[in-house]
């Protein structure tokens, strides 16, 4: 074994900085009368696979429940709020310390998304240079601050900014945006934000069920859409992506890195009368081909190295929610907290005990006086695992017997397994101070006890 001081140095360096890995999100909307309260809601997603949570506002009783999950979460200033921010530098900082600075860093907020499709949802009201002036002075002020490495500043756009998305390799920005879109693109390159796009194949298909294959719209295995290029699609998400892209080459920032990610994404369970495709059978079959392709690490055709972050439309359905009757139906779960349809968001290791999920049912290790365990989280990067293994199990001082192949931890032989025993461990002696569950990042406090088998995790 190396000696202490070289491993708390690795430790050390392989922390800060350490690669993006992809993630599972998933959009919050409160648009209902019948949802579950924001706590129940914090302390249950703990205990799935999901580690980023997209909001639609800075609801305070939601940053709230949210704090010390280990689950980063995504704000946003209404549409009807960023004519205000964009007016000067004082009207960002006074939003920025009433809505967010409370809540920090107690609640992992990692985003503020600038309005919602704010390009295209009024464009006879809504002035496009607001809102890349209130991106603007919004990452001023977190710069201010100190805060701009942790907190970014995007704004998400539906497809409609596109002039067109087919073919792929020849998509550019609607004529009209060229403008604006040359400055956000440019801002997200210079800040290091992701570009952000709602993208539904389920509308395209809906509207042009003859032209479109149903296996094609829901990520399925199809033959095959040949772009020009020579690019080939199985699915129509990943053309939806590749024309975003090819819009911002066509910017001019080909050399330039842009990450994207898909805001929001989902299918429906329920439409109008006639709407042959919203029903609980393709949407199970979309959201859970899509929570594959989040995990995947995948790219696109055009892109195939560069992983794309994704959220999940939506958690709940929203009976409050406007318009037509799928717009109220996207949710993995209904307002009761019932599943919609089976989709499997389990994490074995931040699970209570690997049960099924519902909002309406009761863990049997839910939260119970001052229990609670620290793990590693779902998507955490394995180089860093390691090195908070070979610390918790040296330096670190944890005794790690349980997880050595005699031990009742050591099944299954599993490097996220063995690093959040240690991690564990490692919490409960120095304190149980969310900052002794941080591991730069790879932490997760939970409620729930990630105990199994004869595997048992200590608790204070």
């Amino acid at each position: 074994m190396a000696p202490a001081s070289v491993l708390v140095l690795l430790f050390l360096a392989i922390l800060s900085p350490f690669p993006n890995v992809s993630a599972v999100g998933v959009n919050y909307g409160t648009l209902g009368n019948n949802l579950p309260s924001p706590k129940k809601v914090a302390q249950l997603l703990q205990s799935t696979l999901i580690d980023k949570v997209k909001i639609y506002d800075t609801n305070p009783e939601i940053l709230g429940a949210f704090s010390n999950t280990g689950i980063d979460l995504i704000v946003a200033v209404e549409n009807y709020h960023v004519a205000n921010i964009s007016t000067d530098t004082s009207a960002a900082d006074e939003w920025l310390t009433n809505r967010v600075i409370p809540f920090i860093p107690a609640t992992s907020i990692v985003a503020i998304a600038v309005g919602n499709e704010y390009l295209t949802t009024d464009p006879d009201h809504l002035k496009p240079n607001a809102l890349i002036q209130a991106m603007q002075n919004l990452h001023a002020v977190l710069v201010q601050r100190g805060l701009d490495r942790k907190i970014k500043v995007t704004t998400p756009h539906s497809m409609a900014v596109l002039a067109s998305s087919f073919p792929p390799s020849a998509s550019t920005f609607a004529t009209t945006l060229m403008p604006v879109m040359t400055s956000i693109v440019g801002f997200l390159a210079d800040t290091g934000a992701p570009f952000m796009v709602n993208a539904y194949p389920y509308f395209a298909y809906r509207d042009n069920p003859g032209m479109v294959d149903l296996e094609y719209a829901l990520l399925g295995n199809a033959s095959g859409v040949r772009d020009p290029k020579g690019y080939v699609y199985s699915n129509m998400l990943d053309a939806q992506v590749d024309a975003v892209r090819s819009a911002i080459i066509a910017l001019g920032f080909g050399n330039r890195t842009v990450e994207m990610t898909i805001s929001e994404s989902g299918w429906p369970s329920k439409g109008e009368s006639g709407d042959d495709a919203a029903t609980p059978e393709n949407a199970k079959t979309y959201n859970t081909r899509l929570i594959e392709r989040a995990q995947s690490n995948k790219g696109t055709p055009m892109s195939p190295k560069k992983s794309i972050e994704i959220f999940v439309f939506a958690l709940f359905n929203e009976n409050k929610k406007e318009g037509g009757v799928s717009e109220r139906n996207f949710g993995m779960f209904n307002g009761d907290g019932s599943k919609v349809y089976e989709v499997d968001l389990s994490c074995q290791f931040c699970s209570s005990n690997g049960g099924t999920l519902g909002f309406g049912e009761k863990m049997s290790s839910g939260v119970r006086g001052p229990s609670v365990w620290c793990v590693a989280k779902p998507h955490a990067d394995e180089k860093v695992l390691q090195a908070v293994l070979d610390f918790c199990c040296g330096p670190g001082g944890v005794d790690c017997r349980e997880i050595y192949e005699s031990g009742d931890c050591f099944a299954p032989d599993k490097l996220h397994a063995h690093a959040s025993y240690a991690m564990n461990v490692y919490y409960q002696i120095h304190g149980r101070n969310y900052w002794n569950c941080d591991f730069k990042g790879t932490g997760l406090v939970t409620f729930s006890d990630p105990s199994y088998g004869t595997c048992k995790y200590s608790q204070q």
